[in-house]
């Protein structure tokens, strides 16, 4: 039997030019293929490969070159469609962490990055199984092949010898390795898209008669929308639909297709895509539903179909979707369900909601907000959230990105897209807490405020809901950002400036005096209001409601004059109304009815105005902040540690059944995680348990005074009273041990231990592995009132130092740690180093599924550990962030 490969070895991939391929081990079934490969490459590829002249693969090349033990010898091939287009491998050498490598790319796919992307799925298996080093012999003429190794991002060494190149590439990741794939991760993401939303040309299949049919509505909104290429209709039987000539197949169009629309029952569409592939389609959207949303056999229908277009280099959005959409007067695509599209602005948005895109595209045009472009992905089987992040973040006609999201794919992922893109352009996002069960998505472990966390630390904008999605972005498209939160507030109406300087007080934010202006202001008073406060604050809102009904013209202009000169955000409610008079609006230009910078948003209520900000105040303190990296702290042996897991996996600690994010049971094991945390300059402060209260006097006499009396049992640190401080003298321990023994009952384990300096704060530390966001350093206050109230904040480990500063400020109780209440200032510096620490050590060991520090006493000159335990669990997959690049 041949031996069998690792699953994870295989995947799909998106080439440099957007177009996507299969990566996966060479079989021996693979020699037709491989003949079939070798017979279209040009006699100088040959060459290269060789160092001269090889015609033909004689069978027993086949055989050889198709036969690998995926160890010692590996292949990789690169397919689309049915053909192979790509192959990579190495041979191990003497000594056995070096291997020779070699690759050939078929001549029509050169320069489209098959051999960059294949060589980093060899060097990842190349690592896994122990190899070090990579040795490539080259010829001097061969400029592709050494610019490909020297871009690698690996330490490469060369030496010319008897008329060959040899390269020497040590595969230890590095930071440019880390940069350079993730680069062309983003240039190849990124194109992908764009060949989505700038089409040269689209088929409507399934556009029939019918009025009111799907096929239809979308074909008649393309021309609606007056798409700059040609729109061809595909119909089995009929002529012509809406004025437009009509195909019976894809395949019957004169010219090239761009872009595909499937507007046919769930049932036909795989053979559609098929059709689609040999026409050289190079996107679908897939309006259909019956598929993920249906149940099982939808499911598998979903990924039939991301593996055939996969397959021939085709990306797909949805199915169950309302379509595509770009505004661009170069492009001009409605590609979707809705009849009404906002005019041209400066806004992404991303739904993956089919039923509610129309809704959403309504309210977009009803605020006067423009959008650049518009993806709904429905059943999100292939394009995602993340894709379109990778296009939004190089798009110049995009500055704000809106994502309504029922689901993330991959998470780790797009936490470090966000942490990325959020310095440039702000990225607003609604999630809701269910996931619709059409869509490929993981189970998270963490709890959805955990979600709001890691949201908070990637610089996202997290709203509550559509309206206020709304309410955000109209400020973000509309004005700059607040230098800070302090708000001036300038109204016609005592009651709504009093409203407005509430809300700001409620959202943190720092009103100054209202200026009540009385009913009867005009555009001259408001002028010079608000020309008096903008100096004073970062912000300013005007409330303008007129006594009398009419035309504000007038007040309106003075507004967004003053409001222009001051290069600060200014908001309004003006009348009531989502929006300023339309004829008021700063555009783009001639034929461009959409605002842009120096509109003034207008809300119907003042609290929603400050709620808007509120936001935008907080998004803009985190864009000032340094973005940071992680630090390089003293005392840290991972090695060690890793020693001490392994060992425990292997059999020692406490066995158990544990449940991984995606439901999944393993075997997991409790340990104390004192020498574990040891490795990482972490010291737990030994606890003596005693059998009876002399043997707690003799540990107390040699632990030496102060000391505590406490239960052993880590559950009982989460309860009131299960501890006695400051014992002094024997008679206080046994006295302590005694009420200790009656309270928690006979049997239960009681302990010695130092007592820590006082005054300090109780807090917890501890961290969770999530199977797709990594590992997650978790804080909070250690008292019983503040556990209840579940009051903790959650990051995203590995922690920069300003990670760790704000994961101490984010929890409600956190000025206690300050020196508020009476309370005394602890060295709050202490605990974030402790937190980088543990977040190093969360990151560097996924098999720490769970560790608790319960608890971490914070006083004034540092930190006490006084307990840790960890539950460990094997690693049975990698998370979908980590290794070479792949579409998950």
């Amino acid at each position: 039997m041949h031996p069998q490969y690792p699953a994870h070895w295989e995947a799909d991939v998106v080439l440099s030019d957007g177009g996507t391929a299969h990566v996966r081990p060479i079989r021996p079934d693979d020699a037709d293929m491989l003949r079939s490969f070798y017979s279209r490459l040009s006699a100088e590829s040959i060459y290269f490969r060789y160092f001269g002249p090889r015609p033909r693969l004689t069978d027993k090349d086949v055989v050889w070159f198709t036969n690998v033990d995926y160890d010692n010898r590996v292949a990789l091939i690169a397919t689309i469609g049915t053909e192979m287009v790509a192959v990579v491998r190495y041979d191990r050498v003497q000594p056995r962490d070096h291997a020779e490598v070699a690759f050939l790319v078929e001549d029509a796919h050169q320069g489209r990055g098959v051999a960059a992307v294949l060589m980093e799925h060899l060097r990842a298996a190349a690592r896994e199984r122990e190899i070090k080093t990579f040795i490539a012999d080259v010829l001097p003429g061969n400029h592709r092949m050494m610019g490909l190794f020297r871009q690698a991002g690996y330490t490469a060494q060369s030496q010319f010898e008897d008329g060959v190149v040899r390269m020497t590439l040590d595969l230890s990741s590095t930071e440019t390795a880390l940069e350079v794939r993730l680069a062309r991760e983003h240039r190849a993401e990124a194109r992908s898209i764009a060949r989505l939303l700038t089409p040269e040309s689209v088929a409507v299949i399934g556009a029939s008669r019918e009025p009111g049919g799907i096929g239809q509505t979308v074909l008649r909104n393309l021309l609606a929308a007056d798409f700059t290429g040609p729109v061809y209709p595909v119909h089995r039987h009929v002529r012509a639909v809406a004025g437009v000539r009509a195909h019976r197949s894809v395949s019957a169009i004169d010219g090239e297709v761009d872009l595909a629309v499937l507007a046919v029952p769930a049932e036909g569409v795989l053979e559609l895509v098929e059709e689609c592939a040999e026409k050289g389609v190079k996107g679908l959207v897939v309006v259909s539903s019956g598929f993920g949303e249906t149940g099982p056999e939808g499911r598998a229908r979903q990924e039939e179909l991301v593996r055939i277009a996969r397959a021939y280099g085709i990306r797909v959005v949805g199915p169950n979707c309302l379509g595509i959409a770009n505004t661009d007067p170069a492009v001009r695509l409605n590609a979707t369900l809705a009849a009404t599209l906002p005019g041209r602005g400066r806004v992404g948005f991303f739904s993956q909601s089919g039923a509610l895109g129309t809704a959403l595209l309504q309210r977009v045009a009803q605020r006067g907000m423009g959008i650049s472009t518009f993806v709904s992905a429905g059943n999100r089987a292939d394009v995602s959230g993340n894709d379109l992040l990778q296009y939004w973040e190089e798009d110049p006609a995009t500055d704000v990105i809106l994502l309504y999201l029922e689901s993330i794919g991959n998470p780790r992922k797009f936490t470090r897209l966000a942490r990325r893109i959020s310095r440039s352009k702000p990225i607003v996002v609604v999630k809701s807490r269910g996931v619709p069960g059409g869509h490929r998505a993981p189970v998270l472990a963490l709890p959805d405020t955990a979600l709001s966390s890691l949201f908070a630390q990637a610089g996202v904008i997290r709203v509550d809901d559509l309206v206020q999605l709304f309410d955000v972005a109209q400020l973000l498209a509309h004005q700059p950002l607040p230098a800070g939160p302090r708000v001036g507030v300038v109204g016609n109406s005592d009651a709504l400036t009093l409203l407005a300087e509430e809300a700001c007080a409620g959202a943190g934010l720092q009103p100054s005096v209202p200026v009540n202006l009385g009913a009867r202001a005009g555009a001259a008073e408001f002028a010079e209001a608000l020309r008096s406060v903008l100096p004073e604050v970062d912000a300013a809102v005007a409330i303008y409601m007129p006594p009398i009904p009419g035309d504000c013209r007038e007040v309106a202009e003075a507004l967004l004059e003053v409001a222009r000169e001051s290069g600060k955000p200014v908001l309004a409610t003006f009348q009531g109304a989502l929006g300023m008079p339309a004829d008021l609006r700063v555009t783009d230009g001639p034929g461009d009815d959409s605002p842009q910078r120096g509109s003034i948003p207008s809300y119907p209520a003042p609290e929603e105005a400050v709620r808007a900000l509120a936001h935008v105040v907080r998004y803009a303190r985190w864009r000032r902040q340094p973005p940071g990296t992680v630090p390089s702290v003293e005392g840290i042996d991972t090695a060690a540690a890793r020693e001490i897991v392994a060992a425990a996996l292997a059999g020692e600690g406490t066995a158990g059944q544990g449940v991984d994010g995606e439901g999944a049971v393993g075997e997991e094991r409790e340990i104390d995680a004192t020498a574990l945390l040891a490795c990482y300059g972490i010291q737990v402060w030994p606890a003596h348990v005693a059998a009876d209260a002399e043997e707690a006097v003799a540990a107390a006499e040699r632990i030496g005074w102060p000391v505590v009396v406490k239960s052993a049992d880590p559950e009982d640190a989460r309860r009131a009273g299960t501890v006695r401080i400051g014992l002094t003298e024997p008679a206080g321990v046994r006295q302590a041990y005694a009420d200790l023994a009656a309270l928690l009952g006979p049997g239960t384990p009681l302990a010695v231990q130092r007592m820590a300096p006082q005054p300090s704060v109780p807090t917890v530390v501890g961290v969770t592995q999530d199977r797709y966001f990594g590992g997650v350093v978790t804080f909070g206050l250690g008292e019983v009132t503040a556990r209840l109230l579940g009051d903790q904040a959650y990051r995203l480990a590995p922690l920069t130092a300003e990670d760790a500063a704000g994961l101490v400020r984010s929890v409600r109780a956190a000025p206690l740690l300050f020196g508020e209440y009476g309370y005394q200032a602890v060295a709050v510096e202490a605990l974030e180093d402790l937190l980088v620490r543990v977040g190093l050590l969360a990151d560097a060991l996924p098999e720490v599924a769970r560790m608790d520090l319960d608890q971490v006493l914070a006083g004034a000159t540092g930190v006490a550990v006084l307990g840790a335990r960890a539950v460990l669990r094997p690693v049975t997959a990698l998370r979908p962030d980590v290794g070479p690049r792949r579409l998950s």
